[in-house]
């Protein structure tokens, strides 16, 4: 039986090159359509209603909270690699064909090129026109940061920033994951960083309760991040901008922040546009200070936002190139062993 599961499986992620190639052009066709309900959604209503029901079990105390936390993030991450993995045994059990356009499908579904792109030019345009209010009301809805007392200057920054740290939390770590261990893996991935959006603050209610969902989360990034940085300095090279520059301020930068993985890129982002990035931020209303990434060798300008999204787009292109290459590569490894 065990003998006969392995085959199945290795049949099924025989295809995961293509799928996540194809997975990759389709999100850079349509992006996130509003009427196709999201995965991410049910996800979230997962961690919220787990939470719920955690919470009334465990003490209300420090240690008991912590306890509640490490067994929802148990839960979810088995949640989060079981339900995509089965339901993919049984569409390739049924027809290959069925297998890969689901395995496709369920890529396609994980990542956000595209959106993060459309996001942040709704940001631009707004600023174009010299609305501060609409502007400030654009940034909110991709950022976390309160956006009330944002200037240009700030919501321009914020998306920026916002941009180059999701091309590895919304489309190179995908990839990367994708191409490791197919959707499931994937899944399981995009499980852990909703957990950690949703209930990875410090604040009262959640640095016990999601202590290790931010652990996890940071774990799970730590070689991703590395990665897109890396990535992002070549699309630099590769479109003009200082690549020069996005290597040196990203070895010099890079751990310039709470986390050990955002700086990583937004660093690299801030050599390439020769500009300064983060520092001080409101988050729910309590001042966070945090070193500046990069040198203000300009001011930062609108057309910075769309700079950004050129970086995007060309990592994107080249992580799935590199991926589905490595992929390959392992493939032909195992054929031969």
């Amino acid at each position: 039986m065990c003998a006969l599961l392995r085959k199945d499986y290795g049949q099924m992620f025989k295809w995961t090159p293509l799928a996540l190639v194809l997975g990759f052009a389709i999100d850079l066709l349509l992006g996130d359509p509003r009427w196709l309900y999201h995965p991410v959604r049910v996800i979230g209503m997962e961690i919220s209603f787990l939470e719920k029901k955690l919470r009334g079990v465990f003490p209300k105390t420090p240690e008991g909270e912590r306890r509640a936390g490490l067994l929802m993030v148990i839960l979810l991450c088995i949640l989060g690699f079981a339900i995509p993995a089965g339901i993919l045994f049984l569409a390739y059990k049924a027809h290959t064909l069925l297998g890969i356009l689901l395995e496709t499908f369920l890529c396609y579904q994980m990542l956000a090129a595209r959106s993060l792109k459309e996001e942040s030019m709704k940001v631009y345009r707004e600023l174009k026109k010299g609305d501060l209010e609409s502007s400030r009301q654009a940034v909110s809805m991709i950022v976390g940061r309160d956006t009330q007392d944002l200037t240009f200057e700030g919501v321009t920054k914020a998306a920026v920033e916002t941009v180059a740290e999701n091309t590895s939390d919304g489309e190179v770590a995908p990839l990367f994951y994708m191409a490791l261990g197919g959707p499931p893996l994937l899944y399981l991935y995009k499980t852990v960083n909703t957990m950690d959006s949703m209930v990875g603050y410090k604040n009262d209610r959640y640095l016990n309760f999601g202590r290790y969902g931010a652990k996890l989360d940071d774990a799970v990034n730590y070689i991703p991040a590395r990665i897109s940085a890396l990535l992002m300095i070549g699309a630099a090279w590769i479109t003009g901008m200082d690549g020069k520059n996005a290597w040196r301020i990203f070895k010099r930068d890079r751990y310039n922040h709470a986390s050990p993985n955002s700086a990583q890129t937004e660093s690299a982002v801030a050599g390439a546009l020769d500009i300064q990035l983060a520092g001080n931020a409101y988050y729910f209303g309590k001042l966070y200070e945090k070193p500046t990434l990069g040198d203000p060798r300009r001011p930062v300008e609108f057309e910075d936002i769309p700079r950004a999204n050129r970086l995007l787009y060309v990592s994107a292109v080249l992580a799935t190139v590199l991926f589905a290459g490595i992929r390959l590569a392992i493939m032909g490894i195992f054929s031969l062993i």
